[in-house]
């Protein structure tokens, strides 16, 4: 039996009533494969979280005005013990990961329109090192009148940062200077005008990289060359079924470990896309689309087995699980679900 422990980023101001961050515990081989265990007081929107590579420390951002990210031990039994909170180096932060060396925890700011990069030591934050502003704009008249940064992600060798505009319909490519905390721009990356691309998740076996486009509903496969850093484009699909003709914005991406398909959610439909991946090629073909069970997937989870998925319904404050089948990549709704209120993010710690 695999257990897991994962936790569970929330907005807390407005009308919900969220304590902050949730910890679940998570089987795979159990009549409950999701149990909802603690919660702690987190103010001021911990929406995005991500976990440490050393599995000792856990990150969350704080989407507000004054963005700010705070740092927790994870302790025995996956509880947290908070470390400390500094200020990210700019407005709404709303993404964040951990660069591979351990060294720094890299935040994308949506309002702020900047991507920093925060010192750690010893699991604590220190002040952004390096703050870069993002300019521009594209074609949609109302989400694209300014740089939207969305996420940054960093290569699985970590020689370079990529960061997903969603305003500026553009993937910006960095080099990372550690000895002084630094950004170097190393190339611009331009997609379909109106796309909005706003997360990447890479293959397992780092040839391919797949970028879920907000504004179109969209998936882009791309092939990444790790010498150069480059995304050639391979295919781009819609996350949505022939003939949907309702509104809708995609969300998250996450490429199965096997590497078979990659998943993606949809607001609006109020369902996650399923595409088998060519093993040659990279191409994704669509496969299946499966409902949700709920309102506004804003984000879901792979169990570290990649067993189970769990999404994160965030307007109907509940995460629904489902089982993947091992040889279609299908979904299947188990009849569990939990609630959370307002979940926008949620984090697996490995074993």
């Amino acid at each position: 039996m695999t257990r897991n422990v994962a936790y569970v980023g929330t907005y807390t101001e407005g009308d919900s009533d969220s304590d902050g961050i949730y910890i679940c515990e998570i089987s795979s081989d159990s009549d409950q494969s999701i149990q909802k265990r603690e919660s702690i007081s987190v103010p001021d929107n911990p929406s995005f979280l991500t976990i440490h590579p050393n599995k000792n420390y856990l990150y969350a951002v704080h989407e507000v005005e004054q963005g700010g990210v705070t740092a927790f031990e994870i302790r025995e039994g996956g509880r947290l013990r908070r470390l400390n909170r500094v200020e990210s180096g700019a407005g709404g932060p709303c993404h964040c990961s951990v660069h591979p060396s351990g060294e720094f925890l890299l935040v994308a700011h949506y309002t702020g329109a900047a991507v920093s990069v925060l010192p750690i030591h010893d699991g604590r934050l220190e002040p952004p090192s390096d703050v870069v502003r993002h300019f521009g704009s594209s074609v949609h008249p109302d989400r694209q009148t300014q740089a939207h940064p969305h996420s940054v992600v960093p290569s699985p060798d970590g020689q370079y940062l990529y960061v997903a505009d969603l305003g500026t319909d553009e993937i910006v490519n960095y080099r990372l200077n550690r000895q002084s905390g630094a950004l170097e721009q190393e190339s611009v990356i331009g997609v379909t005008p109106g796309a909005g691309p706003r997360h990447l998740s890479f293959h397992p076996s780092e040839h391919y990289v797949y970028a879920i486009n907000e504004l179109e509903s969209s998936l882009t496969g791309s092939e990444w060359n790790a010498e150069t850093g480059s995304l050639t484009e391979i295919t781009t699909e819609s996350t949505l079924p022939p003939g949907f003709d309702g509104s809708n914005i995609a969300a998250e991406v996450r490429v199965h470990p096997s590497g078979q398909w990659v998943y993606a959610s949809n607001r609006g439909h109020h369902s996650v896309a399923i595409f088998e991946i060519d093993q040659e090629t990279g191409g994704i073909r669509p496969i299946g689309y499966e409902p949700t069970r709920g309102e506004w997937p804003r984000n879901f989870a792979l169990d570290t087995d990649g067993e189970l998925l769990f999404a994160e319904n965030q307007k109907s404050s509940q995460i629904v699980v489902f089982e993947i089948d091992d040889t279609s990549g299908a979904l299947r709704a188990t009849g569990e679900k939990i609630s959370i209120p307002d979940p926008v993010c949620m984090q697996v710690l490995p074993q």
